[in-house]
């Protein structure tokens, strides 16, 4: 079985076939799912699909592109929110100065106030970061963020920044940029990234991988991105599917 650990199921591009697709995820090998919240609203959003359906889990947390708005009180509601069974991280959390706005201050101060909210609740964070390696490195050792725990989503840089989130005991979540062509330098990281500190996501309905790039993305999607893992690694794409599950359900706390 395939653990699907970061995708939106509650954007509006699912819309018109949500219910069914996500109950079609069983018989296709996927059996767990975090949907993760990158607004207040779909932090909301979020909340109605734990309850809707027993495979799916969540993150609370706002992207670090949706934090011009934030408010203290917003961060309070997160907490208590963190509060519920299914909700098992803090995130997306984190920096894209990919993007002007907002700025890079009211990025860096959101993250650290939430970085702290994941250490009040208890959770591992699930953390953006998008041409910001090295404030998002700063930020991390100086909120003490090993202690904390959590996964580097979406991972995009090279091996040589791999290795000082490694440092941290970070896990790193892969994805369909994996496949793309021009893809060297995180080839190279994920094969220098133990298996054992990999996570498999989609971050649908964005980035679906070879064949589908530029199609919208979703949890069946997965068995192209393990078996570039399974390639770019040498081993085989079972134990890929069986060492990504047992690391997710070991970082959110989720027993089978």
């Amino acid at each position: 079985m395939i653990f699907e650990s970061h995708v939106h199921y509650d954007d509006e591009a699912f819309d018109e076939d949500r219910d069914a697709l996500l109950r079609s995820l069983a018989k296709n090998g996927i059996d767990l799912v975090i949907n993760v919240g990158a607004s207040i609203k779909s932090c909301k959003d979020t909340l109605a699909l734990i309850e809707k359906y027993p495979f799916v889990y969540g993150a609370m947390g706002v992207h670090p592109s949706e934090t011009g708005a934030l408010e203290e009180e917003d961060i309070q509601w997160l907490k208590e929110s963190c509060a519920l069974d299914k909700v098992v991280a803090v995130g997306e959390i984190g920096l894209d100065y990919h993007w002007k706005e907002p700025e890079a201050s009211t990025q860096q101060k959101w993250f650290r106030r939430q970085l702290e909210l994941a250490r009040e609740v208890n959770l591992p964070v699930i953390i953006h970061s998008r041409e910001a390696a090295k404030d998002t490195l700063d930020i991390m050792r100086d909120m003490r963020a090993e202690e904390v725990g959590g996964v580097i989503h979406c991972f995009s840089y090279t091996k040589e920044t791999a290795a000082q989130f490694l440092g941290m005991d970070y896990y790193f979540g892969i994805g369909g940029v994996v496949t793309f062509e021009n893809a060297k330098k995180l080839r190279e990281a994920v094969s220098y990234i133990p298996i054992e500190k990999i996570l498999l996501e989609t971050d649908g309905p964005y980035l679906a991988p070879v064949p589908n790039r530029g199609k919208r993305n979703s949890s069946l999607n997965l068995p192209y991105i393990a078996k570039e893992i399974a390639s770019i690694k040498g081993i085989g794409y079972d134990k890929v599917l069986s060492v990504t599950h047992e690391n997710a359900e070991k970082l959110f706390g989720i027993k089978q």
